[in-house]
């Protein structure tokens, strides 16, 4: 039988672990003279090791405060962080400091480099700091960083004596100072020009290839669209990953609303989400595992048509067209299935409301009914 989730997808009786970032059911409330602003709420996260995910939204959405609840800079309201099993938000203001040094690179939209040191030494302070390498170690590797973020000849100028472009590329190596699993970027190119822009997320690409984790804040919508995950945050709250990967042209207030009302449902092996010829009732996007599609024959054989993994979606045919369902969909039979659950009224207003994404699923229907008609005659 179908296991009920929490509309973030997690099982409702209990955590899970293993991830490398985990925020659990984390609140943020800022006491001010208007009264309390909750700037995140009921917010839950969980970011695996080698992921390069992008957090947009606009000003005033909760940013800045998320990611300083993964980076220790603040501390939750309530809930808990844990990165790598660690429980920061237990921390005080030492141990944050001596853990941060050593687990996590910060790369900040202005740079923040000490203009009174040079580059080289601007890379060299983490290591300083946490007591990592010999002294000649911290130097040897200082310019190795700096040559592989090509700014080695500028290695003893001042910060004030290289460009922006090129002050960036040196607050990323100081990031990598204490080979940390974690690089967190805020901004990392909001004042650079495109080509420069280019060459720092080149960067990112290559050291998540190295098997760096990042989590990137950035309002360049191209270069959201461009990593492996994209966590939208609207009003302190995150709206489902699934729903923006399945209709990306809504707007964050639409998927916002359309989050707030997804239910998340878990199927056993082999266990049948929709049938042939019965009423349209729910839109399903498949958040994990994978799910085999089948026509039904009159004589009780089933043709099978294809199969859907994460991020994919299904139910959308007999939904827009307001008929019976056209095909049988189960999970696989090798394992358990994860879906987020949108109603037939949510879907349907969220349809209206979108003319851009009302055609992109009637489009993604007709293939679908194509290729099932294929199926049908035995053309696959």
């Amino acid at each position: 039988m179908a296991k009920k989730k929490n509309k973030n997808g997690n099982n409702a009786g209990g955590l899970e672990n293993g991830h490398l970032i985990d925020l659990r059911d984390v609140h943020k409330v800022y006491k001010t003279d208007a009264g309390d602003f909750p700037a995140l709420k009921d917010i839950d996260l969980k970011i695996n090791a080698g992921e390069f995910a992008a957090v947009i939204g606009k000003s005033g959405s909760g940013k800045s405060t998320l990611i300083n609840m993964i980076t220790g800079i603040d501390r939750p309201s309530q809930g808990e962080v844990f990165i790598d099993g660690t429980p920061i938000h237990l921390f005080n203001e030492g141990q944050m400091a001596r853990w941060r040094g050593r687990n996590m690179g910060i790369v900040f939209q202005f740079f923040q480099l000490l203009p009174t040191l040079s580059v080289v030494e601007n890379v060299m302070l983490p290591m300083d700091f946490c007591r990592m390498f010999t002294p000649r170690e911290r130097y040897e590797r200082a310019m190795h960083l700096l040559e592989l973020v090509d700014v080695a000849e500028h290695a003893h100028k001042l910060p004030t004596a290289v460009s922006g472009g090129q002050q960036q590329r040196v607050a990323i190596a100081r990031a990598m100072a204490n080979d940390p699993p974690i690089i967190v970027a805020d901004e990392p190119t909001g004042n650079l020009d495109s080509r420069t822009s280019e060459a720092v997320y080149a960067l990112f690409e290559e050291l998540v290839e190295q098997g760096k984790t990042i989590l990137m804040v950035t309002h360049d919508d191209d270069m959201a669209q461009r990593v492996s995950r994209t966590i939208i945050l609207a009003d302190g709250e995150i709206v489902n990953e699934y729903l923006v990967r399945a209709m990306p042209s809504l707007t964050p207030e639409q998927l916002v609303s359309a989050s707030n009302k997804i239910e998340c449902q878990t199927f056993a092996p082999g266990e049948p989400i929709i049938l042939q010829d019965a009423e349209p009732d729910k839109f399903y996007i498949v958040t994990k595992g994978e799910v085999d599609i089948f026509l039904s024959h009159h004589d009780g054989h089933e043709t099978y048509v294809d199969t859907m993994g994460v991020g994919q979606y299904f139910g959308e045919m007999a939904l827009l067209s307001d008929s019976n369902r056209t095909a049988t969909v189960r999970a696989s039979r090798t394992s358990e299935v994860e879906v987020a659950v949108l109603d037939k009224a949510v879907f349907n207003e969220l349809m209206s409301q979108s003319e851009v994404t009302h055609e992109e699923i009637r489009r993604e229907a007709a293939r679908r009914s194509e290729s099932q008609e294929r199926a049908r005659n035995g053309d696959r």
